[in-house]
Formats: structure tokens, C-alpha cells, sequence
């Protein structure tokens, strides 16, 4: 039931070449109207189509789709399904809903009249610390004389149990974080707000079918359980996880906001730029060895526009197919204990950051632990960590020919 829109095909609605948002994308989200009605709604080019619209007038089956207003009834087949129902509505021969001037005005929304939600609920959410150059830096900084990576990290997916109930949207401000600090010199710990608040690169999945206690999911069929991908924000307060973290990890230093874009995009819109990871040695065990390169070529930006700046600053540009570990390898080893996931369970791949300086996904490595401040170009101003009325935007897309999957924005502005 998979469904790979071919390059040259259109739509009867305007697309921008650099849009994120083609006919060979059509991401979901749930949007709030403007009479503040819920809806399950697909993104093209600059206008969001409300799908219970057009299940009302008929266009999708009632039977097949009984319930619109939330993804979380929707598996993997079923969101395949739709988003084939979908693209023969939109391409530019088909006349049924591009002729219908009154069911446009009403299901075709502009993107500036929605307000976009945290796509579904999520029961549980869980972090990955995939990223290999980002978990070298880290192990570099704190660790100089060991090696870089400790002994499991290319054997097994490393990974933390976070806070399902603060993800919050895009454009959604995040309130910097009290907690307990110490540093070298200090002969007791403080509380108060953290001193180095920073962002964390990342790509999350959903998932849309989970599995029954004692079930794992192998790791052939993993892909069926995701519903798509979005991009993932994991705020860190970096002073008040140095203190917190030993022996059990992270705990208040990630649990106070985590951010994710609004959009899934489908493994479907994304197959076409499938592509090998990076050689994993030694050899994984066989519970985690894909059948079939398990990566995608995601370009990734990261951007800060202070309160005295007229335009952001591009901080960093990496990719995601500098993951170690992918997003099925995540999923099996989560399960490979028997451990029951959920529909709306989502994941975050850890900090994706590439091999060189510009390339690093958070502010810890960009500025080396605070050692190398960054200049804001257009005033003047520096950071080595993000200080209130920040604003912090990620971007994502894979590029095709002539055309680009993409994410869209994920932004949002620190408050004090």
C-alpha cells in the first residue's frame, strides 16, 4: 500500500520549487481552525487541507476512514492509504475538488488561519543518544583522557526515558528551567535558574502500532510500527545535568520541554532518499542488523536570532544520515526485552551532529563547553549558550529533482 509520488508530478495547487511541502510530500498534523474546531489536516505548498472536509463531502470513504480527528486510528497502512486518496485529489488532471470552488474554500485553509497542535497524544517518549559525533565531542570534552566512546555505544543504542507530558509544538516558548548547579569551586550546590540552556539537534518518529508485553518487534517489521518523522528539539540545561546525571542520567536537566515540528512526514515520502549509514563496526548483533540500508539523506539546520538581530544566523548544517544507529535499530533494541510500546509513542534520535566544526547539533559543542564563544555577524553580540529572548529554528528536508521533502520550521524563543 506504499506510495512513492513520482518527481515530475503536480498539483493544481501553486507549489513554490523551494517549498517543503510538494505533492510528493503531503505530511499530516492536527490543526486548530480559527472557530478553534480540531481537524486532521495534510500540508501542501502554502495551505493546509482539511481532510474531515472532505470525508464529510464524501471524497474519503467513511468506511475506510470512520474517524478523522486523530492519527492516532490511523496504522501505517491506513496513513498510506489516505495519502494515495489524497494525491489523486491534488494532482493537477483531477478535477473533483480543484472544479468544486465552495468545498476549496472550505477545505483548502491558509496556513497562516491554523494554529498547528502536537499531532497526537503521546503516551510515552524516549531518547536516543545516536548521534556518533555528537556522543565523540561529548566524550572528548568530560572524558579527555579515556576513550571517546564508552564501551557499548556500537554495540547498542543508548537511550533515556523522557517526559511524554512536555513536548510541546512549534512557536510554543520554553521557560528556562531552575534546578540545583555546582560547579568545581562551589562547596554546595545552589539552586536557581540554569546558566547553559542549549538545543539539541534532532530527528523524533512516531509510532502508529505498538506491540503486546513479552511481543519484541523484529527488527524486519519495525518500520511497519512508525507512523512518520518529525523534527525534535531536546533542550538541555548542560550546568544542571553535570551535577544531576551520575549515577541514573538525565532527569530535570531534560525533562522541562522538549519541541517537535508539526508535521509527520511519512517513511513513505522519504523512501526515495534512502541511503546507507555509516559502517557499523564491529558487526551489530543479528536482533539489529537491517535488511536494507535503514538511513535518510535529511539535510539539517540549525539557526539563532537574538532579540537585537533582523535575521537569523545559520549556527550549523549537518545530516541525518550521520546516525549511527537508525531509526529501526532504535525501535528493535527498545522491544528486544519485551517492553510494550504504544500507538503516539514517540522517539527522539539523540543529537545528529557530522564530523566537522559547523556541523556539531548542539550549542555545547559548537562553542566547545563555553570555550569558544560564537559571533552573532550582523551585532556584534556573542554566545556560548542560549540566553533569554533567544529564538532557536530548526529546519529539515531531503532534496529531489526539482522538487524537496521537507519539515518545515521548528522555532521557538527562550523566556526568562
Amino acid at each position: 500500500m506504499s506510495l512513492v509520488i513520482p518527481p515530475d508530478a503536480k498539483s493544481w495547487i501553486a507549489v513554490d520549487p523551494d517549498s517543503h511541502f510538494p505533492i510528493q510530500n503531503l505530511p499530516f498534523g492536527l490543526a486548530a481552525r480559527e472557530d478553534d474546531n480540531e481537524t486532521v489536516v495534510v500540508r501542501i505548498g502554502d495551505f493546509a487541507v482539511d481532510l474531515c472536509q472532505l470525508s464529510a463531502c464524501g471524497l474519503l470513504p467513511e468506511e475506510d476512514f470512520p474517524v478523522l480527528h486523530s492519527l492516532i486510528d490511523l496504522d501505517r497502512e491506513d496513513i498510506s492509504h489516505l495519502r494515495r486518496l489524497v494525491y489523486e485529489l491534488l494532482k493537477e488532471d483531477n478535477p473533483t475538488l480543484r472544479d468544486d470552488k465552495e468545498l476549496c474554500s472550505e477545505a483548502l485553509i491558509p496556513i497562516d488561519q491554523v494554529d498547528m497542535l502536537v499531532p497526537v497524544e503521546i503516551p510515552a517518549f524516549v531518547d536516543f543518544y545516536s548521534g556518533i559525533h555528537h556522543a565523540s565531542n561529548v566524550g572528548r570534552m568530560f572524558r579527555p583522557d579515556m576513550p571517546p566512546l564508552l564501551p557499548n555505544y556500537r554495540h547498542l543504542p543508548v537511550a533515556y526515558n523522557g517526559r511524554a507530558s512536555s513536548v510541546i509544538p512549534s512557536e510554543v516558548p520554553v521557560r528556562r528551567p531552575k534546578g540545583q548547579t555546582k560547579g568545581a569551586d562551589d562547596p554546595v550546590p545552589v539552586f536557581g535558574p540554569t546558566k547553559e540552556l542549549d538545543f539539541e539537534l534532532e530527528l523524533g518518529f512516531f509510532l502508529s502500532e505498538g506491540n503486546d508485553l513479552g511481543e519484541p518487534i523484529p527488527i524486519g517489521s519495525a518500520e511497519d510500527h512508525i507512523l512518520g518523522v518529525v523534527l525534535l528539539n531536546d533542550w538541555s540545561a548542560r550546568d544542571v545535568q553535570r551535577w544531576e546525571y551520575q549515577p541514573l542520567g538525565p532527569f530535570l536537566a531534560k525533562s522541562f520541554a522538549t519541541s517537535i515540528s508539526p508535521w509527520i512526514v511519512s517513511l513513505d515520502a522519504l523512501e526515495p532518499f534512502r541511503v546507507e549509514g555509516a559502517p557499523q563496526e564491529p558487526d551489530v548483533l543479528p536482533h539489529l542488523q537491517p535488511s536494507k540500508p535503514s538511513h535518510y539523506d535529511i539535510h539539517l539546520e540549525v539557526a539563532i536570532q537574538t532579540e537585537k538581530m533582523t535575521q537569523p544566523q545559520v549556527l550549523s548544517r549537518s545530516n541525518a544520515k550521520y546516525l549511527y544507529w537508525s531509526f529501526v535499530q532504535q525501535l528493535a533494541h527498545q522491544t528486544s526485552n519485551g517492553t510494550n510500546t504504544e500507538p503516539g509513542d514517540l522517539y527522539g534520535t539523540g543529537t545528529i551532529s557530522g564530523p566537522a566544526e559547523g556541523t556539531y547539533g548542539s550549542l555545547l559543542e559548537l562553542s566547545w563547553r563555553g570555550q569558544r564563544p560564537i559571533k552573532m555577524t550582523e551585532t556584534g553580540e556573542e554566545r556560548t549558550f542560549l540566553e533569554d529572548g533567544d529564538t532557536v529554528i530548526i529546519t529539515g528536508y531531503c532534496q529531489g529533482d526539482g522538487y524537496r521533502v521537507g519539515f518545515g520550521e521548528l522555532r521557538t524563543t527562550v523566556m526568562g
